[in-house]
């Protein structure tokens, strides 16, 4: 189910005020059904591979108890190669295989998976929503209980609400255990400013989505759809939109997950901390994704020694966390590159530390005027990189690069209509200026506790925009293809 849906608008009101009806022990069998109805909305057999990893990471979390070590090692494998295993059948075995087709072909050995398979294509595996977020975070509660930072939840009911909650089951953000999980256990009263805080959380990301996220992806759409464009201007224009859309509809999905869990009590953690706005790449990393970024942190990047190692052991570990950030993401080569981008420009950064500050003492440049050229570098870096992103082939985005760099066309309403283009700066333009002074997670002060004709103006402004510049096309959200 979307949250921008028809469906969702009539579900999330019936979860709510079920939620309030019902007495408090019987709260999660309430929530449980509710979120595994939203998540097999449209496709019910996922239901297989989400039971799959629950009861697998359930099992493994309540035999780590008083296990001896070797017993503990034995059980977080079994968690690791189910979780990992199912990620890699669903998410990356074609990519891997296809990749090795193309490594033999390249050796002048020809291999088709049909001589193998039969009529059977690696292509036909279909990929699970959400299949990266809540695998994370089931590995996260089976490895915080072997490293002793958590007990294991004994309550099935319980542990299986915290997989599969449902405002953040798709996409994120990714919830630890030790955060979640006593949330789901507290008896939560009727707060009315609660609920209307999340409201106006939700009610914000939708027209973050069908607004302006949607509206930018029509230009980006077509920008992206024909990389050989002799329009260099509108390629570039497309780069642009591109980094505000993702941006927007991500933070969208965030806003709303966060706005509706907030409505019956539960605190997700913030996803992102006005990114655009950094000024070098680990402040826009420590900004963007967070949970993510976190997650990584604290499972891959730390145990590789990242704290504790020499410089070059450093650089590798960045170069493998953002090929991890990157296939995370896609299984395709142009997130492998746009990860490797990202490990470059971190190296560049984390080499060069000293050398820029002695520069910039030299030269007396002003702390404003460094950041300033750092937010440019930054945003510059996010429309080259993003190509590989939003580009459905290696090829396609050299060639999308190559004709942004030709300059020769100034044209660049391609969609015949200027009118789309001034609103779709102005509403970056309003929405980045909301964003530096309130960020996503206080949007409500904009209308809480203001008087009551400042708040009913607020609210039909709200419904005429969303009313008279909402995109009329249902698009999925960017990350749930992740």
């Amino acid at each position: 189910m979307l949250f921008n849906s028809f469906g969702f608008l009539v579900f999330l009101p019936i979860i709510v005020i079920g939620f309030y009806l019902i007495n408090h022990k019987f709260r999660w069998m309430w929530l449980l059904a509710g979120s595994y109805f939203f998540y097999s909305f449209h496709e019910p057999e996922l239901l297989i591979l989400l039971l799959i990893s629950t009861v697998t990471d359930y099992l493994c979390g309540l035999k780590m108890v008083g296990a001896s070590q070797k017993l503990k090692k034995i059980c977080l494998a079994i968690s690791l190669v189910i979780n990992i295993g199912m990620l890699f059948i669903f998410k990356y075995l074609a990519f891997f295989s296809n990749s090795v087709y193309e490594l033999l072909a390249f050796f002048g050995v020809e291999i088709t998976p049909s001589e193998n398979l039969g009529s059977y294509t690696f292509s036909n595996i279909m990929l699970p929503v959400g299949i990266s977020f809540y695998t994370f975070q089931t590995l996260s509660y089976t490895i915080d209980i072997y490293r002793g930072n958590i007990k294991p939840e004994k309550h099935f009911g319980i542990f299986a609400l915290y997989v599969a909650f449902f405002p953040q089951l798709v996409a994120g953000p990714i919830e630890r255990a030790s955060r979640l999980i006593p949330q789901l256990k507290e008896n939560v009263k009727v707060n009315l400013l609660n609920i209307q805080k999340g409201l106006i959380l939700i009610a914000w990301g939708l027209l973050l989505k069908v607004v302006v996220a949607d509206r930018l992806g029509v230009y980006v759409d077509k920008a992206f759809a024909n990389p050989d464009s002799p329009h260099s201007l509108a390629l570039i224009l497309g780069a642009f939109f591109f980094v505000f859309q993702i941006y927007f509809d991500f933070s969208a999905y965030t806003s709303i997950a966060i706005g509706t869990a907030q409505t019956i009590g539960v605190k997700l953690m913030q996803n992102f901390n006005r990114p655009i706005f950094s000024v070098n790449i680990s402040e826009f990393w420590r900004r963007w994704h967070i949970s993510l970024m976190q997650w990584l942190r604290d499972y891959l990047y730390k145990p590789l020694g990242a704290s504790k190692g020499t410089k070059a052991k450093t650089i590798r570990n960045l170069f493998i966390l953002f090929i991890i950030v990157g296939l995370w993401h896609g299984a395709s080569w142009t997130f492998v590159a746009w990860g490797f981008l990202n490990a470059l420009l971190m190296v560049a950064e984390y080499s060069t530390t000293s050398f820029r500050k002695k520069v910039f003492k030299t030269l007396k440049i002003s702390k404003k005027t460094t950041n300033f050229l750092g937010w440019i570098t930054i945003l510059c870096y996010s429309m080259l990189s993003l190509v590989f992103f939003r580009s459905p082939s290696f090829k396609d985005a050299l060639t999308y690069i190559n004709h942004m760099f030709q300059l020769n066309s100034l044209h660049i309403n391609i969609l015949h209509n200027y009118f789309e283009l001034i609103l779709s700066f102005t509403l970056i333009i309003i929405v980045q200026t909301i964003h530096y002074y309130k960020g996503n997670a206080k949007i409500y002060d904009l209308v809480i506790g203001k008087p009551k004709h400042i708040r009913w103006s607020f609210y039909i402004a709200y419904i005429f925009i969303v009313t008279l510049f909402a995109i009329n096309r249902q698009n999925t959200f960017i990350y749930f293809q992740f």
